[in-house]
């Protein structure tokens, strides 16, 4: 059966997405996070301040009670501390301690070495191509 050149193109990013997102999740796993979790520690060290929960499931396309959750999990883990929205009374934010943003830097570490040993099998050129190429296919997005 031979299958349409797209056809092999989906399997393909599908399969190698999979393969990508294992070894991430592996990495950081022993820190005892997730992915989701390192995205939402990510967002607030990138931020500066605290940030709303209906931000941060905007920025992680997730609906509120999904965030809740993972913030849930966070805060039980000591990463984040909820906090009153001084602005807005019916806002609850999350806050970055300490034991989060260093998590986070050793996360990071962790997630770049992964990186690099994923991306090692290319030459320079082949890795600005490829980035250049999930850029492209992004924006079509």
């Amino acid at each position: 059966m031979n299958q349409k050149p797209l056809e092999i193109l989906t399997v393909e990013l599908m399969g190698t997405f999979h393969v990508v997102q294992e070894r991430l999740e592996a990495a950081v796993e022993p820190l005892g996070l997730s992915l989701a979790k390192f995205k939402v520690l990510r967002r607030l060290v990138e931020a500066g301040e605290p940030l709303p929960l209906g931000t941060l499931a905007e920025h992680a396309a997730c609906v509120r009670s999904n965030i809740t959750q993972l913030i849930d999990r966070l805060e039980a883990d000591k990463l984040v501390v909820r906090s009153d929205d001084p602005k807005d009374r019916r806002s609850v934010r999350a806050e970055l301690t300490p034991k989060g943003r260093s998590l986070h830097e050793d996360a990071t570490q962790a997630l770049d070495e992964a990186e690099r040993v994923l991306f090692s099998r290319l030459r320079e050129e082949e890795q600005q191509q490829f980035l250049q190429l999930l850029r492209v296919l992004r924006a079509a997005g």
